[in-house]
């Protein structure tokens, strides 16, 4: 499970295999060692109930194809979700996730072959779970993790509906920490999720408790809190944001 969002404005990244970020990473948050993310692939039967086509290698059809939500405009800046490139990507990966405010979450330090397991296993899959280098004005600043959460084993841990979508995220550079950025591409992402996306009803994230400000963060972007869950390796707060409560949060 990887962290999801354990330190958003802290710098810090989620619980593993249930999504992450440096405020929530994988094993804090979103997805370390996708201990949270089922290894099997779907059946084509139910695939079919779902009404996706998944491609032979890292499709995203069960997302609704991130690649090609396109940029959005946010309070700090134009935002982009860009589809991780392990040959391209990795050492950026591997530097933030080698920062100890990250590290503390994610549990993904190391040399560039762990980052890369993490990687290539979401890459390799059914695209239940896409990674995404975050890009404002241009420049490549947090890591993000989308996966349904309803095909996650954090299901397992709360009473999912079909096509939630949960967040991991961590903040790569320690100058975009603590000033609300965090924040403010929580909520800007999220409500990407809900406008992409017209089947899931709720977006979900599971930070650690002991993040502070990775929860803090997600009550500030409009999620609300629902529950503490025990989760392998941590216990979390589930948050979440809901479509019919978007603009009241």
């Amino acid at each position: 499970m990887p962290p999801t969002d354990a330190s958003t404005d802290a710098g810090t990244a989620p619980v593993t295999d249930l999504g992450a970020d440096p405020g929530a990473g994988p094993g804090a948050g979103p997805g370390t060692d996708n201990e949270d993310t089922l290894d099997l692939r779907l059946p084509d039967e139910l695939l079919a109930l779902f009404g996706c086509e998944v491609e032979s290698a890292g499709g995203d059809d069960l997302l609704d194809r991130i690649g090609g939500w396109g940029p959005i405009a946010t309070p700090v800046g134009a935002f982009h979700l860009v589809p991780v490139r392990v040959e391209r990507d990795l050492p950026l990966v591997t530097r933030w996730m080698n920062d100890p405010a990250v590290a503390e979450f994610w549990e993904l330090a190391g040399p560039e072959s762990v980052a890369e397991e993490h990687l290539c296993r979401q890459l390799d899959g059914d695209g239940r779970s896409v990674p995404c280098l975050g890009v404002l004005d241009g420049a490549p600043m947090s890591y993000w993790e989308i996966y349904r959460a309803d095909l996650d084993l954090l299901a397992r841990h709360y009473p999912a509906r079909p096509h939630d979508t949960g967040l991991h995220l961590l903040i790569g550079g320690v100058a975009d920490r603590g000033r609300g950025i965090g924040s403010a591409l929580l909520r800007a992402v999220a409500d990407l999720v809900l406008d992409k996306r017209p089947s899931c009803a709720r977006v979900v994230a599971e930070p650690d408790l002991r993040n502070t400000p990775s929860v803090s963060a997600f009550l500030s972007a409009g999620f609300r809190f629902s529950a503490e869950v025990d989760l392998p390796g941590k216990r979390a707060a589930l948050m979440v944001r809901d479509r019919s409560l978007r603009d009241l949060l």
